[in-house]
């Protein structure tokens, strides 16, 4: 299934076999470096055609895939991860407050599920920073769930919740070592440390789903 718009071709099979499948839904990842946070980022992005140049020109890309997601799944069932601050892979920008609260009041009109951005403090793999950012201009723009993740523990992640600074909070080196990472934040128990040498490799064990889960008597 394809969805033609002028000359250019967005392929969306994959996301309507997820849905047949029984997913929930889709995440479109816009972070990070990848390919649609290339086209975002003003450092990296050096198109001269309506993909580049101007925050509009450089958002478009990011938006028609979100537009055409929406169309083949509905738009309730789609999701968009976002990483203004950061500079993964040598995706940078100039204005990162600018850009993500654009992106944040552009996903208004497609009313998506959920925006899920990280924080300013990770501009870097795997690395806190100090920084005066906060993603609450990007939280208060966006009408649907906003989802904030970077670095989070047990404690910040319910404080962010607590003083509405997200929704919800995403976990994902923690979930990657703690299996069972809910029950141990629920007992306030000791959590296993991740390895992150084991981290995207091809094994499909070592590192995924060989750490140990929480022994109790219950």
């Amino acid at each position: 299934m394809e969805k033609e718009k002028g000359s250019r071709f967005i392929s969306l099979t994959t996301c309507v076999v997820l849905k047949f499948a029984g997913f929930d839904g889709v995440e479109i990842h816009g972070a990070h470096g990848f390919l649609i946070d290339q086209f975002l980022k003003d450092q990296i992005n050096d198109r001269t055609d309506e993909y580049g140049g101007s925050l509009e020109n450089r958002c478009r890309f990011a938006l028609e895939i979100v537009e055409a997601v929406s169309d083949a799944i509905g738009s309730h069932r789609v999701g968009l991860r976002l990483s203004p601050f950061a500079n993964y892979n040598e995706a940078g920008d100039s204005n990162p407050k600018a850009l993500g609260l654009y992106m944040a009041e552009a996903l208004n009109k497609h009313k998506i599920l959920y925006c899920h951005m990280v924080e300013p403090r990770m501009k870097t793999l795997g690395e806190k920073s100090e920084t005066a950012d906060s993603l609450m201009p990007m939280r208060k723009a966006f009408n649907g769930t906003f989802i904030a993740a970077g670095g989070y523990n047990r404690e910040d992640g319910d404080r962010a919740v607590a003083e509405n600074q997200a929704d919800l909070v995403a976990y994902g080196r923690l979930f990657l070592a703690n299996p069972d990472l809910p029950r141990r934040f629920e007992l306030n128990a000791s959590l296993n440390k991740y390895h992150r040498d084991t981290f995207y490799t091809s094994d499909p064990v070592v590192g995924y789903t060989d750490y140990p889960f929480l022994e109790t008597n219950d």
